[in-house]
């Protein structure tokens, strides 16, 4: 038996709360997560475990959504400003307040999408996220290389 949802026209998805679809998009984001991993490589579970937190804490989608901002449309981008801009959100400690706001702006993009059948268009911006995370993890990288590097090359005191 094969379980089929209708996908809602944007006016029907536009009448749940943010924090409703945002509870969607982070479910829908971090199966595109899950899903890149283990395509990557069969790993043990609890490496696979560790890389999908790394990108699905609201750091790394606040670094998401601002990797998007430019490729919305001005439809996707209300959505994402109702979700960044919705009350009774409640922050974690490890979240700054406005990191936390645009990964909730995220998530609720990613939801507005799925209950509106968009499956390419979640694709396209979840490749652009990657992409960019891959990016900027260089970039952390070599930067600690070159860090370590630095620290080496000090004269001894």
């Amino acid at each position: 038996m094969t379980m089929s949802i209708e996908p809602l026209t944007p006016h029907d998805a536009r009448l749940y709360s943010p924090l409703a679809l945002a509870f969607l998009g982070d479910s829908v984001y971090e199966q595109f997560v899950r899903e890149k991993l283990l395509h990557e490589a069969n790993r043990p579970a609890r490496q696979l475990h560790d890389a999908a937190v790394a990108r699905v804490r609201a750091e790394y989608q606040a670094m998401a959504a601002d990797t998007i901002l430019g490729l919305l449309t001005e439809e996707e981008m209300d959505i994402y400003k109702r979700g960044r801009n919705a009350s009774g959100i409640s922050v974690p400690r490890h979240a700054s307040v406005a990191d936390y706001r645009k990964a909730t702006g995220f998530e609720c993009l990613f939801g507005y999408l799925q209950l509106c059948g968009r499956r390419s268009r979640l694709e396209e911006l979840f490749a652009a996220v990657w992409t960019a995370g891959e990016s900027s993890e260089s970039q952390t990288a070599v930067g600690m290389q070159t860090a370590a590097l630095e620290k080496d090359e000090q004269p001894e005191e």
